[in-house]
């Protein structure tokens, strides 16, 4: 699957977004090495801090439907934004323990602007399981 095709379907999962206080509506999808794809979007609530994020929502998601770690290919973010989409803290903190390290992240926004990177681009020094 080319990453265009992968965006589309967080574009798609955009529109599940429940974001009746911010309107900022967010989609994800990851991909898993067998294609299968498993959407995302961003849930809001009242009181914010209990709020889900829509790449937490497609990394959950996966893993919910028996996805294994090592299977998980690539993961697409998009939202209505100037330049493509940046994940908030707490997302690069779910990927960096929850993706494989060379998983590749697509940053989108809906002009069609996608951005490649990688775990370790967005979060440099994160905190894991081998820091306890």
């Amino acid at each position: 699957m080319i990453k265009e095709e992968l965006v589309e379907y967080a574009i798609r999962a955009r529109e599940k977004s429940y974001s009746p206080y911010s309107n900022f509506k967010v989609g994800a999808a990851l991909l898993t090495s067998d294609d299968s794809v498993f959407e995302g979007a961003n849930i809001e609530n009242a009181s914010y801090p209990l709020s889900m994020c829509a790449e937490r929502v497609a990394m959950f998601n996966a893993y919910m439907s028996g996805v294994e770690y090592d299977d998980i290919v690539a993961l697409a973010v998009v939202a209505d934004t100037d330049t493509p989409v940046a994940p908030c803290g707490a997302c690069r903190q779910v990927m960096a323990e929850l993706l494989p390290r060379n998983t590749i992240i697509y940053l989108a926004n809906l002009k069609g602007e996608i951005k490649e990177c990688s775990i370790d681009e967005l979060l440099p020094y994160s905190f894991s399981g081998d820091d306890l």
